[in-house]
């Protein structure tokens, strides 16, 4: 399974969200750093709109998200962009 399957599992698991985008962005980070080349799953960013975000601040969606995939850091996944909302707020995306 792929690490961008596995972020689309956890979070689908965890917050029933009625969208949800993960985008694996690594070939925009290629060379920035030794390791990365940018043919890998180093760098993702996770769209997502969930009624578990109502009236939760966005520094604590944040760390909701960041806490449930903290295996997925741990194990490699080098950069987590997370743009979180609840149904009805306005998204740029």
């Amino acid at each position: 399974m792929t690490v961008q399957s596995r972020i689309e599992e956890i979070l689908t698991q965890n917050f029933a969200p009625e969208r949800l985008a993960v985008i694996n962005e690594s070939h925009l980070h290629a060379g920035h750093h030794p390791d990365i080349t940018g043919a890998g799953e180093t760098h993702m960013r996770v769209r997502i709109v969930s009624d578990k975000f109502t009236g939760m601040p966005r520094l604590a969606r944040h760390r909701a998200i960041t806490a449930l995939l903290k295996p997925e850091l741990d194990a490699g996944l080098h950069a987590l962009a997370i743009e979180p909302a609840a149904p009805g707020e306005t998204v740029g995306w």
